[in-house]
């Protein structure tokens, strides 16, 4: 499984998922791609470099290695609109900023996306669903969170600058309402970042489908301001100098995330 996904098992109830992390296409994806895309905007870059101190925390980590350009595995498999306003599907056609991603009539085929829904996306949700299961198994309940990062100016998608931390809880279904409100509290400590819970990023499919605090599986996504680590024009090289002290603030997020599990649940 390591050309589709990248998964380690840890050691306390949390899983850490990365679906937009990957880089890699398909021949019939990057022969159709326009110009533009080529240097794959709109991936959440470097989310595995960002999130490795999770092995510290004992967390269990799922990436993705196909670009969502291939397949967005953040969608359902039957591509019903998560959001009303604008956004991409499960097999996008479009650039966030509302470019054509591919060049007309280069679109992969129909049997080329059922291929990539049964190769790529199915096998991504069965480890996810799988590890989940494991985790409530062995401690009696499960916490994801789903990690994502943006682009701080999409005007397609959100007037202004996106604020820097986006907790999506789909307006307090997925999750906990306490849970949901010490991560903001979390956010609101951290000096010098800007924070919202379910504003424009409510979470996506993972978040929606897998959150079921009635069974005792709480799911947030954060969708990060990629200014807060990143150069978010292209080559989108790492900046540590950012980085590190962001990375001070997802670590407390975490460490939130598990200490109310604990306090929650015992263990």
């Amino acid at each position: 499984m390591d050309e589709v996904l990248s998964f380690s098992r840890g050691r306390v109830p949390l899983l850490i998922s990365m679906p937009h992390a990957g880089t890699r296409l398909t021949d019939e994806v990057e022969a159709g791609l326009v110009e533009q895309a080529r240097s794959l905007p709109d991936t959440d870059w470097h989310i595995p470099r960002l999130y490795d101190f999770a092995a510290e925390l004992g967390a269990s980590t799922l990436a993705a290695q196909y670009s969502r350009f291939v397949i967005d595995l953040n969608r359902p498999a039957d591509d019903t609109p998560l959001y009303a306003s604008a956004t991409t599907g499960l097999f996008p056609e479009t650039l966030f900023d509302g470019t054509p991603l591919f060049r007309p009539g280069q679109q992969p085929s129909a049997a080329a996306r059922a291929d990539y829904l049964a190769r790529i996306w199915t096998p991504y949700h069965q480890c996810l669903a799988a590890e989940l299961a494991r985790l409530k198994a062995e401690f009696g309940y499960a916490l994801l969170f789903d990690a994502h990062s943006i682009c701080s100016r999409v005007p397609r998608l959100f007037d202004g600058r996106l604020p820097d931390f986006n907790l999506g809880t789909h307006s307090g279904a997925s999750c906990a309402p306490e849970l949901a409100a010490r991560l903001q509290a979390s956010c609101a400590r951290a000096e010098g970042y800007s924070q919202a819970l379910n504003g424009r990023f409510k979470g996506g499919h993972i978040t929606r489908h897998y959150g079921r605090p009635g069974e005792q599986v709480h799911a947030v996504q954060l969708e990060l301001a990629q200014c807060n680590y990143m150069d978010e024009q292209p080559p989108y090289a790492y900046r540590s100098d950012l980085a590190a002290p962001t990375r001070a603030v997802i670590r407390d997020l975490l460490e939130t995330l598990l200490a109310w599990g604990r306090e929650r649940y015992g263990g």
